[in-house]
């Protein structure tokens, strides 16, 4: 076997803090954070001068991890927070949740705009796609029981 699993994804981010509470919000818990510097990171992700903050999300049942990170050295390049859900690169992570409403409500309140629409699929799920801090695009998935 060549992977055991999929550790954790990585988010950039100016405003860590309201990352941290946007994901929160949507109840991932906090795992941990840090500082990392040196030569070690340097080395690993290929740039001189790193210095950030990180902080580690995980899902309730412990299976997927979210590590956002705040650059302060180099400084950040800006992407394009408002790119649509068809643009190259990672564009989403989805999500299962229970309660989509009420899901979409708190989550509106951290500054979440829907993309599209919220729509059924079939009579399998509900779904929707939502931008949050920094433009980043969630996908919440309920399953209809």
């Amino acid at each position: 076997m060549t992977i055991q699993r999929m550790d954790h994804v990585g988010i950039n981010v100016n405003d860590l803090a309201a990352a941290k509470a946007f994901f929160a919000e949507l109840g991932l818990e906090l795992d941990g954070e840090a500082t990392v510097e040196g030569r070690w990171v340097d080395r690993i992700i290929g740039l001189e001068g790193v210095r950030a903050d990180i902080a580690m999300m995980r899902t309730p049942d412990g299976h997927g991890r979210i590590e956002l990170v705040k650059f302060h050295t180099p400084s950040a390049q800006a992407g394009d927070a408002r790119a649509p859900a068809n643009a190259l690169g990672i564009r989403h992570i989805t999500f299962a949740v229970k309660g989509i409403d009420d899901v979409l409500d708190r989550l509106r309140a951290h500054g979440a705009e829907l993309v599209g629409k919220l729509e059924q699929y079939e009579n399998i799920y509900r779904l929707c796609y939502v931008r949050g801090p920094e433009g980043i695009i969630i996908e919440l998935a309920e399953r209809i029981e």
